[in-house]
């Protein structure tokens, strides 16, 4: 699994001009899956979500966690991080999951992320989606469950 994660005073997503997910202070997360993840992945990712300490403490240094600086998460499905474009110009999706598996590992992290206490807004899964954010910062990271070690 892939996640662009942006740290964020607030975001939302909107399907067809209705709101479906918004949040003040926290994360928005771009979530793809890959053909080859797991539930495992989902967990890994999701721990590490929870854990990243990007948040200002009273010294003004990056070292609070999202929890622990009351933040929300809106996350995004978003198959296009498994676009491969080293041949043509037209990227490939060969390596993004199949529509179902990719839906339950995407339900799977949500559900994972609520587990750990967080507040959790969502888009719509395959929908065509607008996403509004004001990164602060700009704290952006890239997290991909296959390059742990």
């Amino acid at each position: 699994m892939r996640a662009v994660i942006q740290r964020v005073s607030r975001a939302q997503v909107s399907v067809g001009g209705k709101l479906t997910g918004s949040i003040g202070r926290g994360f928005l997360v771009l979530l793809g899956v890959g053909k080859l993840d797991t539930a495992a992945d989902a967990e890994y990712l999701a721990e590490k979500t929870a854990g990243l300490r990007v948040f200002q403490d009273a010294a003004g240094k990056m070292n609070c966690s999202l929890a622990e600086a009351g933040g929300a998460v809106l996350v995004v499905s978003q198959f296009t991080l498994y676009g491969d474009c080293r041949k043509g110009r037209r990227p490939s999706f060969d390596e993004a999951a199949p529509p179902d598996q990719a839906k339950a590992l995407y339900n799977c992290y949500v559900e994972l992320l609520r587990a750990r206490g967080l507040d959790v807004e969502t888009g719509v899964f395959q929908a065509m989606m607008e996403v509004e954010l004001v990164n602060s910062g700009p704290v952006t990271l890239l997290l991909d469950s296959k390059k742990r070690f």
